[in-house]
């Protein structure tokens, strides 16, 4: 009888911010792979989904952020990643780029939804710009 060894699954977690500001714009990093978008990355072991939204913006942006609140997921079913949502606002920091963004900036809220091209980066942003929270969508 041959025992298997139990291999947990491989999921990753991802945790992104939507930022505003006191002039209501939205914070964007230009990055070298996937042009704008809204700053965030892989939750770490051992680490909230709100402390990695935090870490990532400012390690991405330059920009120390406070969570409003959670806005919702958005599963990519086949590639078995689950990428979640905060509507965070800027407490401090200067827009900086790092070896993720090429650029970071502030920019009006139609203007950045035209900046924002890379598959449905723009309907996530947008998903959270809308009052229907939270949100759970699959693809």
């Amino acid at each position: 009888m041959t025992h298997q060894t139990y291999t947990p699954p491989k999921h990753i977690v991802s945790a992104a911010t939507i930022v505003i500001n006191d002039q209501e714009e939205i914070l964007l990093i230009k990055g070298p792979r996937r042009g704008w978008e809204m700053p965030g990355g892989q939750v770490e072991e051992g680490e909230s989904l709100k402390d990695a939204a935090i870490r990532e913006t400012k390690e991405e942006s330059g920009i120390d952020v406070e969570i409003v609140a959670f806005c919702g997921v958005f599963q990519n079913v086949k590639r078995s990643i689950c990428n979640t949502l905060f509507l965070a606002k800027s407490v401090g920091g200067e827009p900086t780029t790092s070896s993720e963004s090429l650029e970071v900036g502030f920019f009006p809220i139609d203007e950045a939804l035209e900046m924002v091209t890379h598959l449905n980066f723009r309907e996530r942003i947008e998903h959270c710009l809308n009052a229907q929270q939270p949100f759970y969508v699959e693809f």
